[in-house]
């Protein structure tokens, strides 16, 4: 079965099931665990006691994980492998990008500016979430992403499953014990044990891009993954396609950029037809808007009507910040008003339902995280195709960030398949609910904000 979430509460409620459900094994991928979530780690330590079979697999992001203090990601992590020392596998994945002198000199928080693991996936046994969101209160509460969730699919949790196995191959093992390895460290009061003695965890590239490669080579054919939209086999036609996009580009593994170059080399509105009848609609929309110039290209070189979602400077997560990430959702706006600037000299303006356009997402007490594209037949149409996953879209998601997306194709045919499309245009129209014209062009960002833009560049 395939479900599309709507509310934070609900993914948060349905991941907390999903623990107390698990039989064999829990597998998470997020960027960090929050220092606040104690009910989490405790229905996964509940898991752990009372089911004796079930195995533990986090993959999270070094630098974000172990922020000094006592309430980082690694030390609320510690009592977990403390209790369960062999049932419990928390893998740190390090961007090599951030390196020599500057991996001495840069701060904490700073330097996460080189690269994260982003990927984020939930998973136990069969059955996974795949997300933008990460674990954290805000993300359960109040911080608006997209949420997928898989019942009862072997091959995709399988494939999650390996995929963070594969990375974990160049990733940090925390420790509560001293590793051997010339390359593993101690943190504070906690161990970084580094896996392979023979590669330095700053020169990882080429074994990251041959681990990527081949995993994607053996584990995804060009028929992607058939799910089926119900709980039982259903014929072939009723299958829903996944194609995994894997997008690494410090590794040189580009996969989310051929996907979205192909689909939308293959996307064209018809010359002489009535726009609500048969022009196709592209949805796009990332809380941390500065499309990525290849995008943007595709974008703006398509005829195609393409309406686009940034988060209003109060609804990004950076608002009210100290010092210069009180200055990033400034920074966006700088990013979103040269976009619109491209779009008017492309001529691509959005009028009488087709061009370009761009409305901003605003909600009281509420900051805005969602990702994605959708790509529906006609403005009155349910989408048919889907992009989802961990990419912001943007440069740093294509350069150095490490992110997992999927591409999800719905065949017509069934009532099953006709469902996930229905719940992916009440997706998309629920976004829009909170979506207003962009202001952006009316606000004045600071000469500050500008210098600070072209100094991070793709950092944002």
């Amino acid at each position: 079965m395939i479900k599309v979430l709507r509310e934070p509460t609900e993914f948060y409620g349905l991941l907390l099931n999903m623990i107390r459900r698990a039989e064999r094994r829990i597998f998470i991928s997020s960027l960090y665990i929050g220092s606040a979530e104690s009910e989490l780690i405790e229905a996964i330590r509940k898991s752990l006691v009372e089911k004796p079979s079930v195995q533990l697999h986090l993959q999270l992001d070094l630098n974000r994980s172990t922020r000094p203090g006592s309430s980082s990601t690694a030390k609320i992590l510690l009592p977990l492998l403390h209790e369960f020392p062999d049932r419990v596998t928390v893998s740190m994945f390090r961007s090599p990008s951030l390196r020599g002198f500057l991996a001495k000199i840069v701060p904490p928080r700073f330097n996460e500016g080189w690269g994260t693991w982003h990927a984020k996936i939930y998973g136990v046994d069969d059955e996974v979430i795949i997300s933008g969101a990460n674990l954290n209160k805000s993300y359960f509460t109040n911080r608006q992403d997209r949420y997928i969730h898989f019942a009862d699919q072997p091959s995709l949790a399988q494939y999650c499953f390996d995929f963070l196995q594969a990375v974990s191959s160049f990733s940090y093992q925390l420790s509560t014990k001293p590793g051997a390895g010339p390359h593993s460290y101690q943190h504070e009061s906690y161990f970084l044990d580094w896996p392979d003695p023979q590669t330095h965890p700053h020169q990882i590239h080429t074994k990251a891009q041959e681990a990527l490669a081949a995993f994607q080579s053996v584990r995804r054919t060009i028929h992607g993954i058939r799910l089926s939209a119900e709980e039982s086999p259903v014929s072939t036609s009723n299958h829903v396609l996944l194609f995994p996009v894997i997008q690494a580009g410090q590794f040189n593994i580009r996969e989310e950029e051929s996907a979205l170059s192909l689909l939308f080399r293959n996307l064209h509105a018809p010359e002489g037809q009535e726009v609500e009848q048969r022009w196709p609609l592209v949805d796009l929309t990332s809380g941390y808007f500065g499309l990525y110039e290849t995008y943007q290209n595709l974008v703006l070189t398509n005829n195609v009507a393409t309406r686009i979602v940034a988060a209003s400077p109060k609804a990004n997560g950076f608002y009210g910040s100290k010092g210069i990430s009180g200055r990033i959702p400034e920074g966006y706006t700088l990013l979103e008003q040269r976009f619109m600037a491209a779009v008017r000299k492309a001529g691509r303006l959005w009028k009488q339902g087709t061009g370009v356009e761009l409305t901003e997402w605003t909600k009281d007490d509420w900051t805005y995280h969602a990702k994605g594209i959708w790509v529906s037949p006609s403005a009155s149409s349910p989408p048919v195709l889907t992009l989802f996953g961990s990419t912001n879209l943007n440069s740093r998601s294509a350069h150095i960030d490490t992110e997992l997306s999927f591409v999800m194709v719905i065949p017509s045919g069934s009532s099953d398949t006709e469902s996930v499309k229905k719940q992916l245009k009440a997706e998309i129209d629920g976004l829009r609910v909170h979506a207003t014209e962009w202001k952006g062009g009316q606000r004045n960002v600071r000469f500050w904000t500008k210098v600070i833009v072209r100094i991070v560049k793709g950092m944002l």
